[in-house]
């Protein structure tokens, strides 16, 4: 015989947590997951479905129908996948019997396009004696700027493979002496990463 429920404030109530799901910035072709959690208090709480749109994402971790027991859990898994670079944006819905309407959860994410691009870089040998050079690299023009190689290099040309798209890049060199004082910075070349 089934049970009614008393006309009381025990009526089945869901809720999801996180309210929203930041991505972040991910590579376009990889992906990263979060972990989300349905909650059900006062009576168990039937999830017959759930809707997602946006560009990339996907629900994971949950079948449908669904039971959350009153006062337990449910996790499932939200997934991040762009295609394309750019801002993606999109909602979660879950559907259910519970008696109050838990709303749409925002999904928000940035796809970065890797970066296929490298910077070649050379310039003249010092006329004092060195024991190599040293390359940095800053994103404003006149610094501040990173110190790219952990050691001083003997080469008069360096290879930067760890540039972005769409950055401009300002790199100088210096020269290391045998006491490993280093020059002044060289004159300042820029780069523009499409």
């Amino acid at each position: 015989m089934p049970k009614s429920a008393p006309a009381s404030s025990t009526a089945a109530q869901l809720s999801v947590t996180p309210s929203n799901f930041s991505f972040g910035t991910v590579l376009v072709g990889k992906s990263k997951s979060l972990p989300g959690v349905l909650s059900a208090t006062n009576a168990d709480v039937t999830v017959s479905s759930a809707s997602w749109n946006g560009q990339g994402y996907a629900l994971s971790g949950i079948s449908f129908p669904a039971t959350v027991p009153a006062g337990q859990t449910l996790p499932f898994t939200v997934t991040f996948t762009p295609q394309v670079a750019g801002a993606s944006t999109g909602s979660l819905d879950f559907v259910s019997n519970a008696s109050n309407l838990v709303g749409a959860e925002a999904l928000t994410g940035t796809g970065s396009q890797s970066s296929q691009y490298s910077v070649s870089l050379s310039w003249d040998p010092s006329t004092s004696p060195v024991v190599g050079y040293n390359v940095y690299r800053g994103t404003h023009s006149g610094g501040p700027y990173q110190r790219l190689n952990p050691s001083p290099q003997p080469a008069t040309s360096y290879a930067d493979a760890t540039v972005q798209s769409g950055v401009t890049y300002f790199y100088v060199a210096t020269a290391v002496a045998p006491d490993l004082v280093e020059s002044r910075h060289s004159n300042e070349t820029s780069a523009v990463i499409p």
